[in-house]
């Protein structure tokens, strides 16, 4: 399957974020993870505390020329996101067949920009559907 350069960079930055994540103690438990018309592009353990099981939303921005990534996640992105962890939820199972750990669950958005000098940051901020 040929993947398009826009694809191509979305994959970079979810590497990279899985990379930062697991760097900080958490447990990966699976990527771009179909559920329902949704995909959920990182599931995890946060080992807090407290733990949570967390699915990651992970956007790419390469400027900020329309807008920033967080602006991307707006409320069709955000009810998708619902939908598919409720999904996820229902199903009790990662795609594996490994069953979901027990633990609170939560919405997190991973922003991967242009730091200094070009490099790759990013950054999380947490419980992003909580409220």
């Amino acid at each position: 399957m040929v993947r398009t350069d826009r694809q191509r960079s979305g994959d970079v930055a979810e590497q990279l974020v899985s990379e930062r994540l697991a760097a900080r103690g958490w447990m990966i438990l699976a990527r771009n993870v179909h559920a329902g018309r949704s995909e959920l592009d990182i599931v995890a353990v946060d080992p807090g505390p407290p733990p949570r099981l967390v699915v990651v939303e992970v956007r790419r921005r390469r400027s900020t020329a329309f807008g920033t990534a967080e602006e991307t996640v707006d409320y069709r992105k955000r009810a998708l996101l619902r939908r598919g962890v409720a999904r996820l939820m229902e199903a009790g199972t990662l795609p594996d067949g490994a069953a979901l750990p027990h633990l609170p669950i939560a919405v997190d958005l991973a922003v991967v920009e242009p730091g200094p000098g070009g490099r790759l940051t990013a950054r999380v901020l947490r419980d992003i559907l909580a409220g």
